[in-house]
């Protein structure tokens, strides 16, 4: 772990094997700290905050820090992209995408890291100037989820240090391996002694002291929404800043003129991209009535062929799930739509070839016939599952849409630019994509609408989250008011 500009083993001395889920080999043994840990980590970065020069250091000398990092991460880009795929069984194509997007991520922030010094505003008193600052919320804890581990990181730890915070990160237990490379670059890269800390182990301990401490002012969660919701009432012992997101359950609206080659198309990589790991994932497929059946046989069709395998083999097309223990809780949904009546017509199982039985491996998956009441419907599977529903009307797909506690994300699609506007703008989430699906970009802000969560990520949003906005008045010509007199 990395604690006050030190790597140091967890004060236990405990240790974790981190394994591959291509093979369940050990990949790597790291530190598995506890609740201590993250109080020296927490310690660390307060003293740094309150004492040390980052938080008061101009905006454009932090910027550069941060670029330097952005740079250092294209450096490295083929080491990370191993360690992603290593751990997360993902595939090294996507993983070397993975590390761009990060790259990206730095250099926007480092880039706007000085654009915005505050503002002066009229003020309605004779002889005084009013203006508005921008400042840094001070410690930040800042946990990260396994699907991406070092993407999801880069959202937190770059606008956090452009704005001149300290921080404390906790990757996930199962998947630490980048974000330890990231420590070792941040360090090359200048950031000062006690700015940056990194705690390694498990939520319970380590996670639960960031959401509770007094000491941390901000915390940011990626992760599940029963977790989160711990979070938010471990953050109310200082009422601290809180930033979550917190998954989705997110659809895919294809309307009967879109165009179809490129809408299947779409809604493969919707849903099947990284085993269906995505909190964005469109795992939630409406199609409209005309063209449901022609659609969902070519769905399957295509499905079939998904080539699963070693994440660094070159026609490895999709990955393993990320542990035994989150393959069975996929298998137990599947089991659930089962019982509740839809119609599984492909999938349902673990693959039978032999070279895939020591991995997580889960087959591509899908049910018809279903409805918006189902759980698996409802609720966010986070595997290679996909549910579809029929419907005859725009505002029959609207309505079944926002039918969860989701809003995330979602997709229309139409060749009809109007009802897709239309539709978009009646879809209760955070990003909606028209005629496309997943992309998205450091300018652009990503978060989602009711229990998604809260605050976002990613734009000058993503940096505002990690600033306390403050009001500066000064009174020119002071004179005694005589109130009392």
């Amino acid at each position: 772990m990395y604690i006050n500009g030190e790597w140091v083993e967890a004060v236990s001395k405990n240790t974790r094997d981190i394994i591959s889920p291509f093979d369940q080999e050990i990949v790597a043994i790291t530190a598995e700290g506890d609740e201590r840990d993250s109080k020296q980590a927490i310690e660390a970065a307060r003293k740094a905050f309150d004492q040390g020069e980052w938080p008061v250091t101009p905006a454009n000398e932090r910027g550069e820090v941060v670029y330097r990092i952005a740079h250092l991460i294209r450096k490295y880009k083929e080491e990370l992209a191993k360690l992603e795929t290593l751990d997360t069984g993902k595939t090294l194509e996507e993983s070397r995408a993975d590390m761009n997007d990060i790259a990206n991520v730095f250099l926007y922030f480092a880039g706007i890291a000085d654009k915005d010094g505050g503002s002066i505003i009229s003020s309605p008193l004779p002889d005084s100037e009013s203006k508005v600052v921008k400042e840094p919320v001070g410690v930040c804890g800042q946990i990260s989820p396994w699907n991406y581990p070092l993407l999801q990181a880069s959202w937190k730890i770059a606008p956090a240090l452009a704005a001149g915070n300290t921080i404390v990160v906790k990757p996930s237990e199962i998947t630490p391996l980048t974000t330890v490379k990231i420590f070792e670059l941040m360090e090359q890269a200048g950031v000062p002694k006690g700015v940056v800390n990194l705690v390694l182990g498990p939520g319970y301990n380590v996670g639960s002291e960031l959401s509770k401490n007094t000491d941390v002012d901000l915390i940011s969660f990626t992760g599940g929404i029963k977790t989160g919701k711990k979070i938010m009432q471990a953050a109310s012992t200082n009422v601290k800043k809180i930033a979550l997101e917190l998954g989705g359950k997110n659809p895919n609206i294809v309307f009967a003129d879109a165009d179809f080659e490129t809408a299947v198309d779409q809604a493969m990589n919707a849903v099947f991209f990284h085993a269906g790991q995505v909190c964005s994932a469109g795992a939630r497929l409406l199609v409209e009535e005309s063209i449901h059946d022609s659609f969902v046989d070519e769905l399957v069709k295509r499905a079939k062929n998904i080539k699963l395998g070693n994440g660094f083999d070159e026609d490895t097309q999709s990955g393993p799930l990320i542990s035994a223990e989150h393959r069975a809780k996929v298998e137990e949904y599947v089991e659930t739509g089962k019982q509740e009546g839809a119609e599984l017509i492909l999938g349902g199982k673990r693959p039978d070839q032999e070279e895939l039985q020591n991995g997580f491996f889960y087959l591509p998956t899908i049910f018809t016939h279903c409805r918006s009441d189902m759980k698996i419907v409802q609720e966010e599977v986070f595997g290679p599952v996909l549910t579809i529903e029929k419907f005859s009307t725009k505002e029959e797909a609207v309505e079944r849409a926002n039918s969860t506690i989701y809003g995330l994300a979602g997709a229309v699609w139409s060749t009809d630019i109007g009802k897709a506007e239309w539709a978009a703008s009646k879809l209760r989430m955070g990003t909606v994509w028209i005629n496309d699906f997943h992309p998205y970009f450091a300018q652009a802000p990503w978060g989602g609408y009711k229990q998604s969560g809260l605050g976002r990520e990613l734009g000058h949003a993503g940096l505002e989250e990690y600033q306390e906005t403050k009001h500066i008045f000064r009174n020119r010509n002071p004179e005694p008011i005589h109130w009392f007199e």
